[in-house]
């Protein structure tokens, strides 16, 4: 970041800050820190969204060799238990203006974990995740580890700080875009009308999201009201994308290539390459990652493996390898992804893929958003239902009848939903802008 001069780091509130004023700004924090008693080994947590003040943090905490735990407004109700599941002893919070406090904790204890980074003396990254229990597991990564893939020099980009820090993605975004030279793009808020400003303000080249955000993109036309040229990539992620919003986001954005891209916490970000823009098959792996696929399953090793988790026991087999519980299909050296194991309705002893539905209930017309789910049926077992979002009111029965005629006429009759609910666009929208599917069984 040194030999990047005054080259412009950081876009935030319409004002462009130079890596040399960047620069600055991590060693103020680096002084702070250690005023604050913030040193190696120190576990600090953050609570903020991207900011001038917040991302200097992140670089300063990784040089003082402190154990970072980045925390964003949107989990609030979850911070106590995070707080506790880390053994943070620091806590540092911001505001929309960028000011800050902080605050000494008593943690109950010291994660045991956190001795592999005392023997090496390299900073660490905690990250939270939820099994399928709903415990929230915290992963513990070594930085140093994390960062060996920025090594080789690439070209840097303009880019949309869209996935939040507090998720490996995100986290792994902010530190590809410092490493090569690139801007760092800073929104107001993550609605479609606040990004679509920042890439028009900022001139941004490219936007790491998410299919559900796309969707929802597309729905509002917010991108209607923007010049958005500049846009030249769009990665999507974290989630199934349906074939309708992949062809949707072409139209949107002639200009831009569009790349699936795929990580996970416990094992880090692969690279990727799409097949072709309208296509969802993907090649991924890259230096330091190895694939395989049993019984269908996709299974992940890394350089990049986290340590550990700090609360449950390890994941990984005896040598190495992460079960990811990604259902794929292989053709040569690409797969295409069909959805989650834990997400599989059994319909009568038949496989059905909530996204297959979902991409099909998507291209009915007035349908902005599906979500697919279980319910329990008397001689079935599990029956397909479904929550639907509408660009303009409809009649519920109505509806019904016309999307059990759309998905006849495109679906087995098993995969067909045999119950649809009208929700509004928040409802099917988790923190992160990812799908939200209700539980197995919820009654709608």
């Amino acid at each position: 970041m040194d030999g990047f001069g005054s080259a412009p780091a950081l876009y935030w509130r319409g004002r462009t800050h130079g890596y040399d004023a960047f620069l600055d700004l991590i060693a103020q924090w680096e002084a702070r820190l250690a005023d604050l008693g913030i040193g190696p080994g120190s576990v600090c947590a953050f609570c903020g969204d991207y900011s001038p003040n917040v991302i200097a943090l992140v670089f300063a905490l990784m040089k003082a060799r402190a154990v970072l735990v980045p925390l964003t407004p949107a989990i609030e109700p979850e911070i106590p238990r995070f707080l506790d599941i880390s053994g943070a002893e620091h806590l540092l919070r911001f505001d929309e203006n960028d000011s800050w406090n902080h605050g000494r904790l008593t943690p109950s204890a010291r994660p045991a974990l956190f001795s592999r980074l005392d023997e090496s003396g390299t900073p660490g990254l905690v990250v939270f995740t939820s099994g399928s229990t709903g415990i929230p597991k915290g992963i513990l990564h070594d930085c140093d580890r994390v960062m060996r893939k920025f090594v080789q020099p690439r070209a840097g980009w303009s880019t949309v700080l869209f996935l939040l820090m507090d998720h490996f993605g995100g986290f792994n975004t902010l530190l590809g875009t410092f490493a090569y030279g690139g801007v760092g793009v800073c929104p107001e808020s993550r609605s479609p009308q606040a990004v679509c400003a920042a890439i028009a303000a900022a001139r941004a080249t490219l936007l790491p999201t998410t299919p559900t955000f796309l969707n929802l993109l597309s729905a509002s036309r917010a991108y209607v009201g923007h010049d958005l040229s500049s846009l030249k990539l769009i990665t999507y992620g974290t989630e199934m994308m349906a074939e309708a919003t992949l062809q949707a986001v072409r139209v949107m954005f002639p200009q831009a290539e569009l790349k699936q891209t795929y990580g996970l916490s416990e094992s880090g970000v692969l690279r990727s390459k799409s097949d072709a823009n309208d296509s969802l098959w993907v090649k991924i792996g890259g230096p330091g990652f190895e694939t395989k696929v049993v019984d269908d399953i996709l299974w992940v090793r890394s350089e990049a493996n986290m340590l550990g988790y700090l609360n449950v026991e390890s994941p990984f087999d005896a040598e190495g390898w992460y079960c990811t519980g990604d259902h794929v299909e292989v053709k040569g050296e690409y797969l295409r992804f069909l959805g989650r194991k834990s997400e599989i309705i059994s319909v009568g002893g038949q496989k059905v893929f909530p996204s297959e539905v979902e991409s099909v209930l998507l291209e009915a017309e007035n349908v902005v958003e599906a979500a697919v789910y279980a319910i329990p049926h008397p001689l079935l077992g599990k029956a397909v239902a479904a929550r639907i979002t509408l660009n303009t009111p409809e009649d519920p029965d109505a509806l019904f009848r016309r999307l059990r005629d759309h998905c006849k006429a495109r679906l087995q009759k098993y995969k067909v939903p045999m119950r649809v609910q009208i929700v509004e666009a928040d409802a099917q929208l988790s923190q992160r802008f990812k799908k939200t599917r209700p539980l197995d069984g919820e009654s709608s």
